[in-house]
């Protein structure tokens, strides 16, 4: 064989830390893989649970105080820092432990444990085995290293797969949501007085630590729930159940009914001039709504506790007294019911403003509710219409009198109401209206006027309110007349079928929404209408 002692040692110290090499390597290779491995699994969770964790980004914001979702940006965070703690953990083995231990003194001819070789012959040997088992080591750490980076360059397409589909979820789920309020016609406003805006989506106060959320829905947050800054789990979605967040208007930051958004909200102002009857109508309406829940043709309920306590204090009014107080506030709250029938729900919002919130134009713009109105009940006190009163001959103008008319005839208060209407809502010929002769059991006992028959238009033109009726007839949408005895229909003693009548014009109006209503009206008699 060619060549001269070097070559004859480099061969001996290849052929002895050659094996050596190969042995440390199979032992180390799956080591290694296993180490990294293992720490990047128990990393990707908490270093300790319940302690403080410095990965973890702090909380909420203004508008936000919530956890952000662990898919959004978390995860990344986490598989970042376990990657590098499975690095570390395979780094730590290879140089503390095979090159900073086993190698170096095998190297200086010392044993592992660290004795000093007894000869040289020994010392030499183990050199030998030094050098196999650095070159071993060396070349596992090496391939383990790139079998670690193949199973990273596996598991993060997979999580960033995961991620986009909870992103896709998140906005699937947010497009469903104002589909269905599209198709269900839900549009949301606030009831509260100087506010009545359009509400895209409520804000929502955490039942526990009372933090506001702004945006209360699917997203980065999270899909179906969100973790609140106090650790309260929120529903993102729309449920309407009594155990969620509270709802809250964005912009007056007043609570609202926890079934807004999950049912189609009507509005309907009660219009008519002071002391005309539009609040004991309204107390009569609720009776017949009551009437039929309790007939089991449909349910009704109020919407806020504050409803509740506003109706049974109306109530204990018309009870002890028999006339309901004239409304004071300028703009008002709107009195929320739920009613139901069926599958079909409406969160009906009845406004009753006071009487001189309507006697000039000015006042008439203060009320913003108008530009969401779905219909309008018109109040109207034939009474107060002075080319009526002039026709009352003997006792009939002292019961004028004791029904208290209001100060305004109806056709003043119309002919105001109308051209702002449509300012505000631009589509006043598309509203339908129930005008409602009030004060009909007065009515009946005057015999200076034809008593109201089925025909209450008809009846109108005969008193001299044919232009009230004409003016209805060009302005509005489809449009009913009815006459009511609100005092039959209210207080002690109220009479069930008269309280139905009363919730007619409302039932009728919830008509033209599509909620069915047909068998609960009286066939209409023919009154010509406005397509």
């Amino acid at each position: 064989m060619n060549g001269g002692p070097l070559a004859w040692l480099l061969m001996i110290v290849c052929l002895g830390a050659g094996p050596v090499a190969a042995a440390v390597f199979l032992r180390t290779v799956p080591d290694f893989l296993w180490r990294a491995l293992h720490t990047t699994a128990r990393c990707l969770g908490p270093w300790r649970p319940g302690a403080p964790d410095p990965r973890v980004e702090t909380p909420g914001g203004v508008d936000e105080p919530a956890h952000l979702a662990y898919w959004y940006r978390q995860v990344w965070t986490d598989v970042t820092s376990a990657a590098q703690s499975g690095v570390r953990a395979a780094r730590y083995a290879l140089v503390h432990y095979w090159f900073g231990r086993l190698t170096r003194n095998l190297l200086g001819g010392r044993r592992p444990s660290g004795p000093q070789g007894k000869n040289a012959f020994t010392r030499a040997v183990m050199v030998i085995v030094g050098l196999g088992t650095g070159v071993g080591a060396g070349a596992a750490a090496v391939v383990s290293g790139l079998v670690f980076a193949a199973v990273l360059l596996l598991f993060l397409p997979a999580v960033a797969l995961v991620c986009a589909a909870l992103a896709t979820a998140a906005l699937a789920v947010r497009a469903g949501e104002r589909v269905l309020l599209l198709v269900r016609g839900v549009r949301m406003a606030c009831p509260h007085p100087g506010c009545y805006r359009r509400i895209a989506r409520p804000a929502h106060t955490c039942p526990a630590c009372q933090a506001r959320h702004g945006r209360l829905r699917p997203g980065r947050y999270g899909v179906l729930r969100r973790v609140c800054v106090c650790g309260t789990t929120l529903r993102t979605v729309r449920s309407g159940g009594s155990d969620g967040p509270a709802p809250q208007c964005p912009y007056c930051e007043q609570r609202l009914p926890r079934a807004l958004g999950t049912a189609r909200t009507v509005h309907l102002p009660v219009l008519g001039g002071t002391s005309s009857g539009k609040t004991m109508l309204l107390a009569a309406v609720v009776g017949g709504l009551a009437s039929w829940d309790r007939r089991g043709l449909l349910t009704m309920e109020c919407a806020t506790r504050h409803d509740a306590d506003e109706l049974a204090a109306l109530s204990r009014q018309l009870d002890g007294q028999g006339w309901a107080h004239a409304t004071t506030a300028r703009r008002p709250r709107a009195l929320m019911l739920l009613v139901s029938r069926g599958r079909r729900r409406r969160l009906l919002y009845l406004y009753d403003p006071m009487g001189e919130s309507l006697r000039d134009p000015g006042s008439v713009r203060e009320q913003q509710y108008l530009a969401h109105a779905d219909g309008v009940v018109l109040v109207v006190d034939a009474l107060a219409e002075p080319g009526v009163r002039a026709t009352l001959t003997g006792d009939d103008g002292g019961r004028a009198v004791a029904a208290r008319p209001s100060p305004e005839g109806p056709t003043a208060t119309y002919e105001r109401l109308t051209g702002e209407m449509q300012a505000l809502t631009g589509r006043r010929g598309r509203t339908p209206v129930a005008a409602v002769v009030t004060k009909r059991d007065v009515l009946d006992q005057l015999v200076s006027l034809p008593v109201p028959g089925p025909r209450i238009d008809v009846w109108l033109e005969s008193v001299g309110l044919g232009n009230l009726v004409r003016g209805l007839g060009h302005d509005f949408g489809r449009t009913r007349y009815w006459a009511v005895s609100a005092h039959a229909a209210t207080g002690v003693g109220a009479l069930d079928g008269e309280q139905r009548r009363a919730a007619e014009p409302v039932l009728w109006l919830l008509g033209h929404t599509g909620f069915p209503v047909r068998k609960l009206l009286t066939e209409e008699t023919g009154t010509p209408v406005k397509a």
